[in-house]
């Protein structure tokens, strides 16, 4: 019999990560953390808010956990409070000004590292007053603290994450990014600038670029995962005590103790990233938001938002992003 012809060529494909083995893990417990020794975790912003939470949860695993912060004082009044609540907590300060790119090199050089195994994306600025304001570089200042200042650490970050056997990049967004839509032909805000309405489209830019890098290192074969995160609503007021970081009177306790049926402290709102950041079984391109409607509750992986998974849009603005900064993040395949 006259043999079969051979099977037509497959068309070219983009690469795609080994389908891991199943891996056995307990149910997730924010409580009861999965042990880190030996792991280095970077926390922008760690200093204050969620980032502080997010640096005194990992620094319970026993990882080392670098806070980033523009303020010395700020960060060692947080690393005081973490070895306060920590024994033993591997902490330490890294000077970091995302308002100004210049000094990202140098401050990622100083970290003398030879790996990292993640970075979690957190810093950002609110602007309450309704001037616009500008970084060091001439940038809308939340656009290009909060968007480009990460968008351009990642590019130093890359050969410390790539050196890592998993290196994971962890975006915070926000909740209030689920209603904003970019101007692409705007992204500075030189045209009716509100400073609320800068935050939301600065925290979907952030959501769009971890999408975005997730397809940038599929496509490469890098071993690194880039996946988002949010935190819900977040308060003040419903925040367990750090001081001097962060103190609440009895009133503002009892203000907020109703509000705690829909949103959550920053200390919950944390539980997100740090998941993000640990679960063995998170993988790149992934969403991980609050269990109850996005707002509160444990961490749970939630669908990608319509609008974060145009590729289009994310490729536009990734584009953009590395004209403004000078740097086109890329990391090395595996």
């Amino acid at each position: 019999m006259p043999r079969p012809p051979p099977p037509a060529p497959r068309s070219p494909e983009r690469k795609e990560r080994p389908v891991p083995t199943a891996i056995q893990t307990p149910p997730w417990d924010v409580h009861r953390l999965p042990p880190a020794e030996g792991k280095t975790f970077l926390v922008t912003g760690g200093n204050a808010g969620i980032g502080y939470f997010v640096a005194e949860q990992l620094a319970g695993t026993g990882a080392t956990v670098v806070l980033g912060s523009r303020d010395p004082a700020k960060a060692e009044a947080a690393m005081a409070s973490i070895r306060a609540r920590v024994p033993g907590a591997r902490v330490r300060h890294l000077r970091l000004d995302l308002a100004d790119l210049s000094s990202l090199k140098p401050s990622v050089d100083s970290l003398e590292l030879d790996h990292l195994d993640a970075v979690v994306h957190n810093a950002g600025v609110l602007l309450d007053q309704p001037e616009r304001r500008e970084t060091k570089d001439g940038h809308e200042l939340t656009f290009g603290t909060n968007h480009l200042g990460h968008f351009a650490l990642t590019h130093w970050l890359a050969p410390l994450l790539s050196a890592a056997p998993a290196g994971r990049v962890v975006t915070t967004g926000s909740f209030a990014a689920k209603s904003a839509r970019l101007d692409l032909d705007d992204l500075q805000t030189t045209r009716d600038y509100r400073p609320k309405r800068a935050y939301e489209r600065s925290k979907l830019a952030q959501m769009l670029f971890g999408c975005e890098l997730d397809r940038r290192l599929r496509a490469g074969g890098s071993t690194a995962l880039s996946v988002i995160a949010h935190p819900g609503g977040a308060l003040d007021s419903l925040t367990p005590a750090r001081p001097p970081l962060h103190t609440r009177s009895t009133g503002q306790r009892l203000r907020g103790l109703p509000l705690a049926l829909f949103v959550q402290g920053k200390q919950a709102g944390a539980w997100p990233a740090v998941r993000a950041v640990l679960d063995p079984t998170v993988t790149g391109g992934q969403l991980w938001g609050p269990r109850v409607a996005g707002l509160r509750g444990a961490p749970r992986l939630e669908p990608v938002w319509d609008h974060l998974a145009d590729p289009a849009t994310a490729a536009r603005l990734w584009s953009a992003s590395a004209i403004l900064t000078g740097v086109n993040p890329t990391f090395h395949p595996a």
